[in-house]
């Protein structure tokens, strides 16, 4: 990881009942988020003790590719569909590392 790369930490809360759809929807985004350029890692995490809680911990190598990758069509169409089915807007902190 540079210098300048860029740490991404995104919290999902899904509407009770709506647990599995919610991990099927971000379950989606791994595979091909790993792909795209300057994609250093893109990890999906359930919280143990609260099926509803999700969390990406992702890292890029600098904002410009993180941007590209928030802009394309298939990551657009997921955020739709999961709009729907979480209690709360997502809570996203993006961190760069310091030591």
């Amino acid at each position: 990881m540079n210098a300048k790369s860029l740490t991404v930490v995104a919290q999902i809360k899904a509407k009770p009942g709506q647990e599995s759809w919610v991990r099927q929807e971000l379950l989606s985004l791994v595979a091909p988020s790993r792909k795209d350029a300057g994609c250093l890692n893109y990890d999906l995490h359930q919280a143990q003790d609260n099926p509803a809680l999700f969390m990406f911990h992702e890292n890029w190598d600098s904002k410009a590719h993180l941007d590209q990758h928030l802009q394309k069509p298939a990551f657009q169409a997921v955020l739709a569909r999961v709009g729907q089915l979480v209690a709360e807007p997502p809570q996203i902190t993006l961190w760069g590392k310091i030591g």
